[in-house]
């Protein structure tokens, strides 16, 4: 196969090297360009989450991607997974959101469905897309949704190993109550292999699936 560029849209360069890795194991011989922005998150917080004022940024990457000759674009953060809808109206590759298969997934294994963020801007945006999930696949799903506030406030100084504590706390607990977990940030994904080795099946992460995704894209596009 003729080597494929896979643009990565990223609002925090946590998400550049596990990225990196999945796609080198996923598609391998793929070249990987980066788009960081580390501006966006804050903003988002600043502002409740109101993507509007990030939208044309995002596009704009979104543009300047498929300007290097990108084939396909992955967008790595939920917090503004909806942008890629206006995204696809601006630019004729296929631009994918890292948690849409990862929503199809919950939908399709679960009637309780957990939800775990450290971001209240990216627990939003990842209940709809699972409402929007549940109506499109016609299924009848309960939400219980957790906010992990402390573990992102530990992140945020640096204190990694503190953040994926106090998660693992989180995602233990909430694991008792439903048939399975979204995770709403691909950081979220490692702190999984720290808890019972019961529970780990329970738990969805938007990296791998969303990497697969791209993989099957890439297939499906013409030589």
């Amino acid at each position: 196969m003729v080597s494929k560029k896979v643009a990565v849209l990223h609002t925090t360069p946590v998400t550049v090297e596990p990225l990196k890795k999945l796609a080198e194991e996923k598609i391998p011989g793929c070249k990987v360009v980066n788009f960081v922005d580390d501006s966006i998150l804050p903003q988002l917080i600043e502002t409740d989450g109101n993507i509007s004022l990030v939208q044309d940024r995002l596009v704009q990457y979104a543009k300047y991607a498929e300007q290097i000759g990108a084939d396909v674009i992955l967008n790595a953060c939920s917090s503004v997974g909806e942008v890629v809808a206006k995204a696809r109206q601006n630019i004729t590759i296929p631009i994918i959101r890292i948690d849409e298969a990862m929503a199809e997934e919950a939908i399709k294994r679960g009637k309780k469905i957990g939800v775990v963020a450290t971001l209240a801007t990216t627990l939003n945006p990842t209940m709809r897309l699972l409402q929007e999930k549940a109506t499109e696949f016609n299924k009848k799903v309960e939400f219980e949704s957790e906010l992990a506030e402390e573990a992102y406030q530990c992140l945020i100084t640096g204190d990694q190993n503190s953040h994926d504590a106090a998660l693992s706390v989180v995602l233990s607990n909430i694991a008792k109550k439903v048939d399975v977990v979204v995770l709403a940030q691909a950081s979220m994904a490692r702190v999984v292999s720290t808890l019972p080795i019961e529970q780990q099946e329970m738990f969805l992460a938007s990296p791998q699936l969303g990497m697969e995704r791209v993989q099957q894209t890439l297939e499906g596009i013409a030589e």
